[in-house]
């Protein structure tokens, strides 16, 4: 099966979208401490460039990597946590910074996982959302770009381990 790439959005519009969601986070953090947990490995390039932009001194980070793809481009359902976090998250303002809320159901079983850590405030934060293919409530509160229902690649996410590089997304398209 062959694959084509149709270049969605460019380095510079991630750019751009990037500088404007570190720009609304700051504004509603201000100086009061934020905690950014970064689900792996899809959203890694996302919060660093993310975490670089904002101005709040008091940014922490900490990574999570879960799995429902495998190599599939459907998600299985199943959650599984392959890493979890290194540090406590009571009394601590947290971030969950994704790369795509697709199914919703990774981040709804997260943030019910998270919450009974005790966190001051439970946020999440992602790159792309792509509402079509909602199976799960989710309350997203800062959203990068609004995306259809297709498979993508770049800029950290992957279709079987490839792509994540590259500096831009795609929509990855099979072909016979």
């Amino acid at each position: 099966m062959k694959e084509r790439l149709e270049v969605l959005y460019s380095e510079k519009e991630i750019e751009e979208k990037v500088k404007e969601l570190a720009k609304i986070i700051d504004e509603d953090y201000k100086d009061r401490p934020l905690h950014l947990i970064c689900i792996l490995k899809g959203a890694v390039m996302f919060m660093c460039e993310l975490a670089k932009r904002l101005k709040n001194p008091n940014v922490t980070m900490d990574f999570m990597a879960v799995s429902s793809y495998g190599d599939a481009t459907e998600s299985s359902g199943i959650v599984r946590i392959v890493k979890d976090l290194d540090e406590p998250l009571e009394g601590k303002n947290v971030l969950l910074v994704e790369d795509i809320v697709d199914t919703g159901r990774t981040l709804s079983h997260l943030t019910k996982l998270l919450g009974e850590r005790n966190p001051t405030s439970l946020e999440i934060c992602t790159l792309l959302d792509k509402p079509e293919r909602r199976e799960c409530e989710v309350k997203v509160k800062y959203k990068g770009f609004l995306i259809p229902d297709i498979f993508i690649v770049g800029y950290g996410i992957d279709y079987q381990q490839r792509y994540r590089g590259l500096p831009y997304l795609a929509g990855i398209h099979f072909e016979e």
